[in-house]
């Protein structure tokens, strides 16, 4: 990392603490407002400055280390506008998603959602806001030369002339090339020596993916010599997305392809926004719990929850939890009616009116609040807020050798299939929705799928 870039996140991490700060407090002193009070709520309980600055300097740091975690302060060349924001947007609410479980636990504290709401939305704002600031002054810098890595440029193909135009005309990705050569030999070499005696140069940029094992070789042993940095384009023809890790043993190295990036630390960090979501989503929907069953009780007989065996991630099998939508004992009338299947073409069973579905299962199923006991599951380590649909063992047995990947994580209470199409997607479709999501798991994607999942459901209640 470039000095110029070191000082920029430095500066970011005192000026978002004392942002932070100042959204807390102006979320306190409009709370306080004689128009909070006049046009919105009368103000019915007394909270001093000083108890809640208090709380507010020790949530702030909180936010921070959300903040570092998610790498809001790298400032490397080239991130996208679009990229920083979303991650503001992420952090923002990460922390105050925190601050809403205490508050539902720790009442004492203070107890205006109000307060919370608003500063969740004016930290976005004013994080938001000092980051578009601060990242066009690092652009300025760019245009001018400085702060810039500074590469020497190998490769003379199609590929190379690409990225080198890229670099050339677009400054504000942060890179100048001081040199250029379309191969590895002893010009290149001795132009090295010079650059890097005169402190002129940053990284070595391999910009042809078809050099020869021993040309890319080359290039790597002389970054290692001059300690500069080296990088190399893919070949994008024979290149694919997969997720890869490099371990060394007795000092050979070893390429792991992992098939999710949901292995290692991304597991624990899907895992802990599960719970969180899950405790947040079960009080938030807590009315319904206690007025679906009555509604399921009168209306048929049976009970209330419906437990269904299920295949989890590795093929672990565990029972999937939902209100009952059909008549007691509907399983034993599935055979019955295998031929009306309309996913024929699959493994899956669906047909469109089901005569074994009840009047009241009828509409929770179109809400989809017949799932909503899916969030117990998710509390117990069983399925995830966010995954492929779960499916049952004898649906399993007629997979594909393709669909098995599907098994590689934990199933979801919604997915990429179900905010792209929902029921009116034949099964390979899902599968190769689902895939993506597999390979290309991040937690924003999480937070994009679950914020689109209600706006697929009222679109397929209209």
């Amino acid at each position: 990392m470039k000095k110029a870039e070191i000082v920029f996140s430095s500066i970011m991490v005192p000026i978002d603490y004392i942002l932070l700060v100042l959204a807390g407090l102006s979320a306190y002193f409009l709370r306080y407002s004689d128009v909070y009070a006049t046009n919105i709520r009368e103000v019915v309980f007394s909270l001093s400055l000083f108890d809640y600055s208090k709380y507010i300097f020790l949530i702030a740091i909180v936010w921070l280390i959300i903040f570092a975690l998610l790498g809001i302060y790298t400032m490397r060349p080239g991130r996208k506008i679009f990229s920083m924001l979303s991650e503001v947007f992420l952090g923002c609410s990460m922390g105050a998603l925190i601050v809403i479980l205490v508050f539902f636990f720790s009442r004492e504290l203070f107890s205006s959602r109000f307060i919370i709401l608003a500063g969740w939305g004016l930290s976005i704002l004013y994080i938001s806001l000092a980051h578009l600031i601060i990242r066009g002054i690092q652009r300025w810098f760019y245009k001018n030369r400085v702060g810039v890595h500074r590469i020497i440029f190998v490769g003379g193909d199609k590929t190379s002339m690409l990225l080198e135009n890229e670099f050339e005309n677009n400054l504000k990705l942060g890179y100048q090339i001081v040199y250029r050569s379309d191969k590895v030999d002893e010009t290149l070499i001795e132009q090295i020596k010079v650059l890097v005696a005169e402190d002129k140069v940053d990284e070595i940029i391999q910009a042809d993916p078809n050099f020869s094992r021993q040309q890319t070789l080359e290039l790597i042993e002389l970054a290692n010599e001059y300690h500069l940095e080296f990088k190399y384009a893919a070949d994008l023809l024979g290149a694919r997305r997969t997720n890869i890790e490099i371990h060394t043993i007795n000092g050979i190295p070893v390429i792991e392809i992992k098939k999710t990036p949901l292995d290692g630390w991304g597991k624990v960090v899907k895992r802990l926004f599960d719970i969180i979501g899950a405790i947040f989503f079960l009080i938030l929907f807590s009315p319904i719990f206690l007025i679906v069953p009555l509604l399921i009780k009168m209306d048929s007989k049976g009970p209330i929850i419906y437990k269904d065996l299920r295949v989890g991630a590795k093929r672990r099998k565990f029972y999937l939890y939902k209100f009952r939508s059909m008549i007691d004992r509907a399983d034993e009338l599935r055979d019955k009616l295998m031929e009306q299947n309309e996913r024929a073409d699959g493994p899956l069973f669906k047909i469109g009116h089901d005569p074994r579905i009840t009047k009241i299962g009828k509409f929770i199923r179109k809400t989809s609040i017949d799932e909503f006991p899916n969030f117990w599951n998710v509390l117990t380590g069983k399925m995830s807020l966010v995954g492929p649909r779960p499916h049952r063992p004898e649906e399993v047995e007629k997979y594909q050798q393709h669909h098995k990947k599907l098994l590689n994580i934990k199933p979801g209470i919604t997915g990429m299939a179900q905010v792209s199409g929902r029921s009116t997607l034949d099964f390979e479709a899902e599968v190769k929705l689902d895939t993506l999501y597999i390979e290309t798991w991040s937690l924003w994607l999480d937070i994009i799928i679950l914020l689109k999942t209600p706006l697929v459901l009222i679109k397929f209640i209209d």
